[in-house]
């Protein structure tokens, strides 16, 4: 490749990347993690076999817990499959652990859902906004302190509400 070839792909590139990175709704998900070499890719369901997969790993008690996202599947042979892996990469790195950063997330979400905002979110951040949806509910269930279940709930249900406006179409 020659030079003037290397500069023109470098400049058309480089600005497209660094200004998806910088509007992500999940930066975690494209900073490069110690020991790896490269992004990680936040999607896991790429079809319907994916879909389903998703549905049984979560229909089977799956839980993310605490601070650090850890993905507990109690089922041993679903929990042993390649794209589980992925999916715990995911709960660990990307998404959002305290209430902190989920009410930034729902703040982002909120300012695209108006009027006039861009275009609907992409497939990998709604996959991983559903996926807080799953470990907020889950947090919100195994803490024993009122106030603390009451400001996780309210999150919940103002995360369910921007992702809802984000699907409907008026």
């Amino acid at each position: 490749m020659s030079f003037c070839t290397w500069l023109l792909v470098h400049l058309l590139v480089c600005p497209a990347v660094a200004q998806r990175f910088s509007r992500a709704l999940y930066p975690s998900a494209y900073k490069i993690k110690r020991g790896k070499y490269s992004p990680l890719d936040p999607t896991f369901q790429r079809s319907q076999k994916d879909v389903d997969l998703l549905f049984e790993i979560l229909l089977a008690g799956t839980q993310i817990e605490g601070g650090d996202g850890r993905l507990l599947v109690p089922d041993e042979e679903l929990a042993s499959l390649k794209q589980v892996k992925k999916l715990e990469v995911i709960c660990e790195d990307v998404l959002p652990k305290t209430l902190s950063e989920v009410r930034r997330l729902v703040a982002q979400l909120s300012q695209r859902g108006a009027p006039q905002r861009g275009a609907p979110l992409r497939w990998d951040d709604y996959q991983s906004t559903v996926l807080t949806l799953v470990y907020i509910s889950q947090t919100a269930a195994r803490l024993d302190s009122e106030p603390s279940q009451q400001a996780w709930g309210d999150v919940l249900i103002q995360l369910f509400n921007a992702l809802h406006k984000d699907l409907t179409v008026d």
